[in-house]
Order: C-alpha cells, then sequence, then structure tokens
C-alpha cells in the first residue's frame, strides 16, 4: 500500500515541474514517449493501407459479402476499435494503480506481439479476431501516453509538447501509406505484401526495453501515491540536467496548493467539477472519432469512390497523409499562445469546410488539396484535443477518467465503421463526408458552448 500522500509535498512537487524550463532535457523525454507512440499510430493505420491486399488475396471478401455478412473492411475496423474501448475503458485504470511507465511498456510488448501473430493468418476471421486483441493493446497505450506526458511537462509547454509528440507519432501514417504503396501490390519472396506492412511492427519490439530504460515515473504520480523519496530522486536529477542545459539556476517554485485524491476511484469521476467535463468529454469523442477516423481510415476507399484506380488511390493517400505530421510541426511553436479549446474549435470546422469541397472534386490536384487540408485540420485536432483531455482530471483518477471517456470514440467508432461501409456502398463518398461534416458540427458546439479554459494553469487544479 502507499503512504498517505501529504498536500503540501505534492503540491511542491508539483509547483518544482512546472517551474522547469523548456529546454532539451524535457524534449527527450517528451521524444521518447512519441517512439512508443509512433509503434501505436503505425499498428492503427493499418486498416486502409493494407485491405486492397487482403481483398486481393481472397481473404477479405469484395463488396459487403463479408464473414460477418458486412464488408470485411468495415469489420476489420469494427474489431480494432471495440478493441480500443476495451482497452481503454476497462484495463487503462491499471495505470493509475500500477504507475505510468510499468503500464507504458506493458502495452507496448502486447499489441505488438498480437500485431505479428495477426500477420500470420489466413482467414477474414483469424485476422478481425487478432485485430481485437490488438485494439486492446492500443487502448491501453493511447490513454497511458496521454497521462504520463502531460505529468512530466511543465504547464507553459504542455501544448507544445503535445504538439511535437504527434508530430513523431502522425510520422507513422505517411511511413504506412508508403509501404503499403511500394509493397501491397507486390509479392517480395513470395510472401504477400500486405504481410511484410503488418509484420514490419516485430521490428518495434527492440525499442521496447530500450525505451523503458530512459523513460522515469511520473513524479506526480508518485507524489499522488506518498512516495515523495521515489519522486525526489527521479524529479531532483531531470531538475539539474535542466538548470544545465538553461544555463543558469532555476527559478523559484510558485507553490499552489494541490488536492490529494489518491484512492482514484470511478465513482470520484462523477463528483463535482469532473461529472460536467466527463459528460462533455464523451459527446465530444463520440463525434469526433468520425471525423478523424471516417477519412483517414477510408482514405483509399474514398478516393476510389471518386474514380479513382486503387493504385493511384494509395499513391495519392501517401501524398495526402504527408500532412498528418505536418499540422503538429506548424503548430508546435505556437499552441501554446491559444487555449486548447479554440484550437479543437477551430480544426473542426476546418474539416467541415474541407470536407465539403472534397465531395465535389474530381481532379488529382483537387483531391489532394483537399485531402491534404483535411488530414492538416485533423492532426492539429488531435493534438489539441489529447492536451485538452488530459487536463480536466487530476493526477489520481486522470488515467481511468481519460481512458473512460476516450473510450467512447472507440465504440462510436465500431458503428460507425458500418455506417461509413453502409454510406459509402449507397451514396458514395458525397454521403461519407456529409455524415463526416455534421459529426464535427456537433464537436464545434460541445466544446466551444461547454469546454473549460485551460492554457497555463497549473494542472491539478485546472478542475477546481
Amino acid at each position: 500500500m502507499s503512504a498517505p500522500a501529504s498536500p503540501d509535498r505534492a503540491a511542491l512537487i508539483s509547483a518544482r515541474i512546472d517551474r522547469l524550463p523548456a529546454v532539451a532535457t524535457l524534449w527527450k523525454l517528451v521524444a521518447l514517449l512519441s517512439i512508443g507512440g509512433f509503434f501505436e499510430l503505425y499498428d492503427l493505420f493499418q486498416t486502409a493501407y493494407i485491405s486492397p491486399g487482403l481483398i486481393r488475396d481472397g481473404i477479405f471478401a469484395a463488396g459487403n459479402q463479408g464473414v460477418f455478412g458486412v464488408s470485411d473492411q468495415a469489420a476489420f475496423a469494427a474489431a480494432t476499435f471495440l478493441g480500443l474501448f476495451v482497452g481503454a475503458s476497462v484495463l487503462s485504470p491499471i495505470a493509475d494503480r500500477f504507475g505510468r511507465r510499468a503500464i507504458f511498456t506493458f502495452a507496448l510488448v502486447w499489441y505488438t506481439l498480437a500485431t505479428v501473430v495477426m500477420g500470420l493468418q489466413g482467414t477474414a476471421l483469424g485476422l478481425i479476431v487478432c485485430r481485437f486483441f490488438v485494439g486492446i493493446g492500443l487502448g491501453i497505450e493511447l490513454v497511458t501516453i496521454d497521462a504520463y506526458l502531460s505529468e512530466l511537462v511543465p504547464k507553459r509547454m504542455r501544448s507544445s509538447a503535445f504538439a511535437f509528440a504527434f508530430f513523431v507519432q502522425f510520422l507513422s501514417v505517411p511511413a504506412v501509406a508508403l509501404m503499403s504503396w511500394w509493397l501491397v501490390p507486390l509479392t517480395p519472396l513470395g510472401v504477400s505484401g500486405w504481410r511484410w506492412v503488418v509484420l514490419a511492427s516485430a521490428v518495434f519490439a527492440l525499442f521496447i526495453w530500450w525505451l523503458r530504460s530512459r523513460l522515469p515515473e511520473s513524479p506526480r504520480w508518485l507524489a499522488q501515491h506518498g512516495r515523495f523519496e521515489e519522486a525526489e530522486a527521479i524529479l531532483g536529477p531531470i531538475e539539474a540536467r535542466c538548470a544545465h542545459d538553461f544555463r543558469q539556476a532555476l527559478p523559484a517554485p510558485q507553490v499552489e496548493a494541490v488536492p490529494v485524491e489518491a484512492q482514484g476511484r470511478f465513482r470520484d469521476i462523477w463528483q463535482p467539477p469532473y461529472r460536467r467535463r466527463a459528460l462533455m468529454l464523451i459527446v465530444f469523442n463520440v463525434f469526433q472519432a468520425i471525423g478523424f477516423f471516417g477519412f483517414g481510415n477510408w482514405l483509399p476507399a474514398l478516393l476510389s469512390g471518386q474514380g479513382v484506380s486503387i493504385t493511384h488511390s494509395l499513391g495519392y493517400a501517401f501524398v495526402i497523409t504527408l500532412a498528418y505530421p505536418l499540422g503538429p510541426l506548424l503548430f508546435m511553436r505556437i499552441a501554446n499562445r491559444f487555449e486548447n479549446k479554440w484550437q479543437i474549435v477551430g480544426s473542426a470546422l476546418g474539416t467541415m469546410l474541407f470536407g465539403t469541397l472534397f465531395a465535389f472534386q474530381s481532379s488529382a490536384t483537387g483531391l489532394i488539396v483537399c485531402g491534404v487540408m483535411i488530414t492538416f485540420c485533423n492532426a492539429w485536432l488531435t493534438f489539441s484535443y489529447h492536451s485538452y483531455q488530459s487536463e480536466m482530471f487530476p493526477t489520481p483518477i486522470r488515467a481511468r477518467a481519460v481512458g473512460f471517456c476516450y473510450s467512447f470514440s472507440r465504440l462510436s467508432t465500431v458503428f460507425s465503421s458500418l455506417m461509413i461501409g453502409f454510406f459509402l456502398e449507397h451514396f458514395g463518398t458525397p454521403g461519407v463526408l456529409a455524415f463526416i461534416v455534421s459529426s464535427m458540427l456537433i464537436v464545434t458546439l460541445t466544446i466551444g458552448g461547454f469546454g473549460p479554459r485551460t492554457r497555463n494553469l497549473a494542472l491539478e487544479n485546472i478542475a477546481h
């Protein structure tokens, strides 16, 4: 059992983190976490890009005559997000109990092994079942990274840290698109190209223990669990390295009262003021996932629906995915200057505008330009809301609460994947885009109308 936490000592730990300058030492920690995120986004975005190869091999049926009576691509996507829902809602609370570092490593191992097993399957049912287990590991990892990152960095660099993290993570999207464009039409060494794309995840396992050895536990989490000696042992060297990078003494910490709620129970989410925020984030996550994954996971199919061949659609998709890392990179230096809630609203409005324009394009240039802008806005939305929702709850319930709210995005995508398959079949690309635009309108109204401000506020006091 952890010793009871002292509010004064916990407040001092939090204040010492918040006074750290945004120097190389902290950016290295952000980069290490981002590498873990790179691996899981690589897995997450495989759905759209390996499906043509699965259809060509006869594993996935064309049209809606799949193993469950619906499109196999839709079932594959639905299985991914059902697994993500289970991982985020049911298993993510273990990061509040056992710490961020241990669960970060555990989730990496889980989904890497599950992905390798999936790459060896020869039936649609086997692939879909394995994809469910991959999704569980991804769900745990996504939530743990958000909680971990928000706790390691000072308040003045939270938004920029998330922007940089997603710049690194989103490099995986053009990586998987490029590999798919190159390999899916081929059979190197007699092995189908889509299997090479999937099994490349096995290489990632080599980095897991290297990453783990260089990442510290969250001092905020340790302090909230009364483990002050361990928190001091981690924070002291970080402060020393930051002072060396800063080339001057660190400023005195500005201590603010920090509530200590070490139990971290599920029912704590439903106490004021957290209840209102949880409900807001649930509605937000249901609809933002439709906009983000509805475009990202179905991009080659949407391009095909506009008259582009499968080979060209993969090429166009690769060009469009270059905007994923570009968005966070461009915003990294200015992200902290604006409230996260208004960045979410602005990015959702951008997706609505360019999503509408995409539906009317037929030329390669028009499709690529509108696709790039939708992707840019989706990437902007992503780093903004990941930062924002991790700020809504205190450390003892952060992973539990964020995981619970975030899991609704995964649950909604289970059903929206099936709905998008239906819309694409019966109404074409314009029907899918109308669905996405309507969802982003709800995102705009929800966050713009009910979201609190968080910019430059101490992490543990935002909700009070």
